[in-house]
């Protein structure tokens, strides 16, 4: 079997119906070095194979959290992988350093555009106000957080500006690990 660097954990409730995504996914997937796992896909019934997701989790150099924004986080499916994958003694605590000095990428999908995430914005706050649970979460694990990558206003894009945010998606996943130092969480 041969091991990816990338690990996209792609977690979309209703993937096939999403456009944006799928394009952002099927760029993703074109490259060799990309594994991307479907976790609604894998597991619709929510019971996660853990010690096949902590392997997978194991051969990767980046990991990257590939979802829509549902209510200012993570689909469902998304969340209960982290409660159950990311175990104590395993990913952090004593003795959990398996992803230690990994990269954390978040990847995600907004309905509302830029303007909706500020101060008087329909949603109140900027993006980066929704952000600490994730940047805790590399940080707790030993990970490097990577400046995020938010497509705002996905359910209203050009078909163009699709295609060049999917392409630049793939770009970036391409270059990896020649990226910039990583971000402070």
């Amino acid at each position: 079997m041969t091991t990816s660097r990338i690990l996209i954990l792609y977690a979309h409730p209703g993937g096939d119906h999403s456009h944006t995504n799928r394009t952002m996914i099927e760029a993703a997937r074109s490259l060799p070095q990309v594994r991307v796992h479907d976790l609604y896909e894998c597991y619709p019934d929510f019971h996660i194979d853990v010690e096949y997701e902590q392997a997978q989790l194991h051969e990767a150099d980046l990991v990257v959290l590939h979802h829509p924004i549902h209510w200012y986080s993570m689909p469902a499916l998304q969340k209960e992988w982290i409660d159950l994958v990311l175990q104590r003694g395993w990913a952090f605590g004593p003795g959990g350093d398996a992803l230690h000095g990994k990269d954390f990428w978040l990847v995600a999908t907004t309905g509302g555009d830029a303007d909706a995430y500020q101060a008087g914005g329909r949603h109140g706050h900027p993006f980066s106000d929704f952000l600490p649970p994730y940047q805790q979460t590399a940080r707790l694990c030993g990970m490097r957080w990577q400046t995020p990558n938010i497509l705002y206003g996905a359910h209203h894009l050009s078909k163009e500006a699709l295609l060049m945010h999917a392409a630049n998606y793939r770009a970036r996943l391409d270059s990896y690990p020649d990226w910039p130092a990583a971000d402070a969480p």
